[in-house]
């Protein structure tokens, strides 16, 4: 990994510190009017599992299964934000509202750290079978896949704030598990890389924009994360707020550019621009058949979830 720590000396970073962790905000749904959910059993409720694997990270497990769980279910990993918890993802998101309509299962993993990040700064974590939170996310994964006997061909990885960044680490240090990811206001992969190999540090650097790349250089440390790899990889989504005071607007150029380079797509020049998409003051922007990026222009920290434009992303 030490090919990481060479890439972040390109970005000429200012020495890492530890800054205020964000504040507690609210993951609305207001962009999106699903049904309304199905009478749930006692059965159908945020569960923990404790023996889902190797978790050297002592990472928490909650699943919700639903009454009317799909033959071959799909499984959807939602990634709480920092102060969150997997019980207030689950009720402030619209992922459990749709697994009831669907059918599919939600994995709900919890942050052991006090402010409860995510590690997206040690080596471990940065590693595909590291000893760190991703590994202990993709062991849900494996979990959840043989209990349920779900499809592996529809395994998706979402996420807010601290949770898009873990998001974008999950999408890099695990490409043969999911089909697709969807960031809501985060970072790219390997940008909170702390050169000490401290876990769950914060980067001062990286969350004000600061650390600026090359795509070849950001894929680069996608690539040294599993560097065995050579399958495919899953299609990216990125939301980004214009007004995010906590993890910069920069982020959502850099983290287009690391996609970019991943896929060999020239960032300077989208396949297609359509202004007010999906709503107004948001643009969408495509490379490809592998990456959207989405930039919101007036929004802050975090883009709200669509729940709805999720489910047609997923395919689901």
């Amino acid at each position: 990994m030490n090919s990481i720590a060479q890439a972040l000396f390109t970005f000429a970073l200012l020495a890492s510190g530890v800054a205020a962790r964000p504040s507690p905000h609210d993951v609305f749904n207001d962009l999106m009017a699903p049904e309304e959910p199905l009478k749930r059993s006692a059965e159908a409720s945020l569960k923990q599992v404790s023996d889902f694997g190797a978790n050297t990270s002592k990472v928490k497990m909650y699943i919700y299964v639903p009454d009317k769980l799909a033959e071959k279910p799909p499984i959807i990993v939602a990634i709480h934000y920092c102060t969150g918890t997997a019980s207030g993802y689950y009720n402030g998101s619209p992922y459990a509202k749709l697994a009831d309509q669907k059918g599919f299962i939600v994995i709900y993993p919890e942050s052991p750290y006090s402010g409860t990040c995510w590690d997206v700064s040690s080596r471990s974590s940065l590693t595909h079978n590291g000893g760190g939170n991703s590994n202990s996310i993709a062991n849900m994964v494996t979990y959840a896949l043989d209990k349920y006997k779900g499809d592996a061909t529809k395994v998706f990885v979402t996420g807010s704030s601290s949770g898009a960044m873990m998001t974008n680490v999950m999408a890099a240090t695990y490409p043969e598990m999911f089909a697709a990811a969807i960031v809501y206001s985060g970072t790219a992969a390997g940008c909170f890389y702390s050169t000490s190999g401290g876990a769950d540090q914060w980067n001062n650097s990286c969350a004000n924009g600061q650390a600026r790349g090359t795509p070849q250089v950001w894929a680069k440390m996608v690539f040294d994360m599993y560097p065995d790899y050579a399958g495919a990889r899953p299609k990216m989504q990125i939301y980004h707020g214009s007004s995010d005071s906590t993890l910069a607007p920069a982020n959502y150029n850099e983290t287009i550019k690391e996609w970019c380079g991943v896929f060999g797509y020239d960032y300077t020049k989208p396949d297609s621009t359509k202004p007010n998409s999906p709503a107004s003051r948001y643009t969408t922007y495509a490379w490809g058949d592998k990456l959207v990026g989405i930039y919101a222009q007036g929004v802050g920290h975090t883009v709200p979830i669509r729940g709805s434009d999720d489910m047609a992303y997923f395919g689901l």
